[in-house]
């Protein structure tokens, strides 16, 4: 995944992103295609705590659930590789941190207390 854009490509910088990786049985392929994504853009010490990829399994009244990836704002450049859509904040209740500072937590959900 070459990932070559401008650091803010033209969203506000609280601007969160979101992608539908589809079907929680399929999905791991292209989990693991934004985890090396994040750490090619990132490296492995990446360790700011506001830079961070959250999945959670939604399933939106569908039989199956599907997983959905949101990457905070910061990381815009790895969410355009993988067209994701703006979106707001998440709610983060049934999030799991996919890459990214466990101190990501505190950073971009200051008044979530796990």
């Amino acid at each position: 995944v070459r990932m070559i854009q401008p650091k803010n490509a033209g969203f506000p910088s609280s601007t969160w992103f979101t992608k539908n990786l589809g079907d929680a049985m399929l999905a791991d392929e292209l989990l693991d295609r934004i985890y090396d994504g994040f750490l090619e853009e990132f490296g492995v010490d990446a360790n700011s705590e506001e830079i961070a990829v959250f999945i959670r399994h939604e399933s939106e009244g569908h039989l199956h659930c599907e997983v959905k990836a949101y990457f905070s704002p910061a990381c815009v450049v790895v969410a355009s590789a993988f067209n994701a859509e703006p979106c707001g904040r998440p709610t983060p209740i049934g999030l799991s941190l996919l890459v990214g500072s466990e101190g990501s937590w505190a950073v971009l959900f200051p008044d979530h207390k796990r």
